[in-house]
């Protein structure tokens, strides 16, 4: 038997082992899987654990750094390296791609698709990208604006392309790894708040030829029966009536496995749009296939079972969270589960098979719903609580999720489920006025505010509203508690927590990577890597990187040698409000990936960032501004450009109100004009016309000016220079 026979007889193996198959592959085999991480959760059942023993709690402290590659970016990196016989593969921003040498750090090859496939506005959560798919001799990428890309392994170059773009009229984005499913390729969709009906598309592998596509919504029953079979099912659950022309949301933008073992394909799907079912569906329903798990025979496309999650979701509860597959012993049987914590609080344990829900518990405090019904699976959800129709409510979790895109791990040793879990709320309410929906725009319907920023936002409010607010039985949580992240290992068919560790603050929240000799490892977004015994949480070892971290770390084995490789840069949902313990709030956000070895070496970090000066002042308004242009222009900030230039820092997207002179001299050409598409910012005269982009401009102009003032202010009285959020200044 050749090497590469062995290598594949191995991953084979030990892929179905993890999976739940038997019988299990024999010892040399297992070990040669081992050395590798055939996939960004590590093998078939993404558990994110690895059987390596090299790296030990006792040896540990000599971890250190072996390489380091620039990746030249400044936004997020979230996905996890995979490592297949010596070669290491990823992704970066926005679908970029790189191959090394994994020994060495070598860089083999980089793929960069063009700059139209990199910038998409249509995206709520940054230039994100989650990994890609080795199978075949091929790479698997997906780029920002939904394009599917095989690439030759060696070499990098193009083998296909393949646009996954149903309406290109449409936001739709892709930022999730793809999955390869026997002979085809399969990769989601995002864009759930910019008007997007939710799909999973598969591709033959060797071709780039569409296969089968399911959505994950119904369309509007006017247009004729459905385009899948399994959607006459979901009908029923939505009105007949229901905003059709916005989508419906339901975006598989993250969790996809495949499960060798049953050859189906599980799909986690997203949150509704708008958020409110009301707005959506008005007469109500469940909403299929919202917030569910929904298992697909991956030759087919077709639907074998579904569990949804949050039936009729109002609340942002994507079901897209990772998806682990193992199994475990339940009532006295062997069953293979799959494990799953999404946005909604609950920590799920379903048959993979069938979709029998067999546990099902809170790990956070949960408002929206008053438990699960044992007999029906289906949770009760309470309506005096979470109904923000009527007025505004405080809802546990919140939109950010109890879990969310990034992973958690499951040990099997210790049958404990790791990962970072958030336990927090946020207000939300409708918005008055009708729904008034724009094309390729942010359409959710509905205002959102974090329980840990509440007590600062609620005096900006209309007094009203803050009097509604302050009358909330939930305000008495936020006030006693209005939020803490930690790192948890959970017993999974129980819910019960066997042992927690803080995390800095809600956003402080990354991936994690167990080991077979009982190592934990995770980053923090004060950028550091910590290693911890995972039956305890005990740190054994800390690395300073000066990067924030939030991918989940992996690791992998090259000439008899262990090495933990993680990305490193801050960004991700919430990307402009860099909270001040991450390191990027004080360093540049220099996206790295790092791989540590026993007796490496120290990590150097990137530089400090220069002083804050006092913001520059801003020209003269054009003539004729007026306040309500200024008012105008706020709103239309507010609604185009917030998501992305509200900053808290420098890190990332610049501040306008530190504008330089010659930027604001070419602000129309680069709104409307596309002047600076090639540093990330998109063009935006099919939205805002000339007009709009001049109250823009006047009221950026406006808080530059108050900005100035104030910091002069702070300067004359040796106060910090410290800007705060424009959105906590001026969105409520």
């Amino acid at each position: 038997m050749s090497r590469r026979t062995r290598f594949l007889a191995g991953v084979l193996a030990l892929a179905l082992t993890a999976a739940g198959c038997r019988p299990a592959a024999p010892p040399a085999q297992q070990a040669i899987a081992a050395d590798n991480w055939t996939n960004p959760g590590g093998d078939a059942g993404k558990t994110h654990h690895s059987a390596l023993t090299d790296i030990t709690p006792a040896n540990v402290a000599t971890l250190g750094l072996a390489w380091q590659a620039d990746l030249g970016t400044n936004r997020v990196l979230e996905a996890t390296p995979v490592v297949v016989d010596g070669k290491m593969y990823t992704s970066g921003v926005a679908g970029r791609a790189y191959a090394y040498d994994a020994a060495t750090g070598q860089e083999l090859w980089r793929f960069e698709p063009t700059i139209e496939m990199q910038v998409n506005r249509t995206v709520c959560c940054d230039m994100a990208n989650r990994g890609v798919a080795v199978a075949n001799g091929k790479v698997y990428v997906a780029t920002l604006d939904a394009q599917l890309y095989a690439l030759d392994a060696k070499t990098g170059k193009v083998v296909w392309q393949a646009d996954t773009r149903e309406d290109k009229a449409r936001g739709i984005s892709s930022t999730g790894a793809p999955e390869v499913a026997g002979n085809v390729v399969l990769i989601g969709n995002g864009g759930a708040e910019y008007g997007v009906r939710g799909y999973v598309s598969a591709f033959d592998l060797a071709t780039g030829k569409l296969v089968w596509r399911f959505h994950t919504v119904p369309r509007d029953p006017k247009l004729g029966p459905q385009d899948h079979p399994d959607l006459e099912a979901a009908l029923p659950t939505w009105d007949r009536a229901s905003r059709w022309d916005l989508g419906g949301g339901g975006t598989p933008w993250d969790a996809i496995n495949y499960d060798p073992e049953t050859g189906l394909v599980l799909i986690g799907t997203g949150n509704g749009g708008p958020y409110a079912i009301a707005q959506r569906s008005p007469t109500g329903g469940t909403n299929l296939y919202l917030s569910s798990l929904v298992a697909l025979d991956a030759k087919s496309g077709r639907v074998k079972w579904h569990y949804q999650e949050t039936p009729g979701d109002s609340w942002d509860f994507t079901a897209t969270a990772p998806m682990i597959l193992t199994r475990l012993s339940i009532d006295g049987q062997d069953r293979p589960v799959v494990l799953h914590a999404p946005k909604n609080g609950y920590l799920y344990v379903i048959d993979r098979r069938d979709g029998t829900l067999l546990r099902a518990n809170p790990i956070v405090r949960v408002n929206w719903s008053r438990g699960i019904d044992p007999k029906t699976g289906v949770p009760i959800i309470d309506r005096a609580a979470a109904d923000f129709t009527a007025g505004p409510k405080i809802i546990f979790p919140g939109t950010p999720g109890a879990r969310n895109w990034f992973p958690a791990s499951y040990d099997p040793a210790s049958g404990l489920y790791i990962g970072s879990v958030l336990d927090m709320g946020n207000l939300m309410f409708v918005q008055p006025g009708p729904l008034r929906p724009r094309p390729r725009s942010l359409n959710t319907g509905a205002a959102l505010i974090f329980t840990p920023q509440l007590a600062e936002a609620l005096p900006t409010l209309p007094p009203a509203l803050a009097g509604m607010v302050k009358a909330l039985p939930a305000w008495r949580e936020v006030l006693a508690n209005p939020g803490t992240s930690e790192m948890r290992a959970i017993d999974p068919l129980t819910g019960r927590t066997v042992w927690t560790q803080p995390m800095a603050g809600w956003q402080d929240r990354g991936g994690t990577l167990t080991t077979g000799s009982g190592l934990l490892v995770h980053g923090t977004l004060a950028g550091q890597l910590v290693v911890r015994e995972s039956r305890t949480g005990k740190v054994l070892k800390t690395i300073e990187t000066g990067s924030s971290i939030l991918a989940a770390p992996m690791t992998y084995r090259v000439n008899g040698v262990q090495y933990i490789a993680v990305m490193a840069a801050w960004g991700g949902g919430g990307f402009p409000y860099v909270p001040r313990y991450a390191a990027a709030y004080q360093r540049a956000n220099l996206g790295r990936l790092l791989v540590f070895k026993l007796g490496g070496g120290p990590v150097s970090p990137p530089p400090a960032l220069p002083p804050l000066e006092v913001a520059p002042p801003p020209p003269a308004q054009a003539p004729g501004v007026t306040p309500m242009t200024i008012a105008a222009g706020r709103g239309l900030f507010f609604g185009n450009c917030a998501i992305c230039h509200s900053n808290q820092h420098r890190a990332i997207t610049p501040d306008l109100r530190r504008m330089q002179p010659g930027t604001h001299e070419a602000f129309t050409e680069i709104v409307l004009k596309g002047l600076l598409l090639q540093g990330g910012m998109p063009r935006w005269d099919d939205v805002l016309s000339p007009a709009d982009a001049a109250a823009i401009h006047a009221y950026l102009i406006d808080a530059q000016a108050k900005t100035r003032a104030e910091e002069l202010e702070k300067r004359k009285r040796g106060l910090p220079l410290d800007a705060p959020s424009l959105a906590i200044l001026s969105n409520y």
